[in-house]
């Protein structure tokens, strides 16, 4: 999460400590909304345990979740 924390106040010009709270929102929003299955797999993500099989599920199912085919 730290990288994406870095890049989020990077391209956004906030401070890190704003930069953390938007991407935590931002999460928690994913995985309230995701199905359970995908949910576990940002976690997963997000602790740099998911292999790039379970990186390419996840995008597939977010692609699937925001009308991409």
């Amino acid at each position: 999460m730290d990288e994406l924390v870095k890049l989020v106040s990077q391209n956004t010009g906030l401070p890190a400590d704003q930069a953390k709270v938007a991407v935590e929102t931002v999460i928690t929003y994913l995985k309230e909304r995701l199905p359970a299955p995908l949910a576990s797999q940002v976690d997963a993500l997000l602790a740099n345990e998911a292999t790039v099989k379970g990186a390419e599920d996840l995008l597939k199912g977010l692609g699937g979740l925001l009308g991409k085919k």
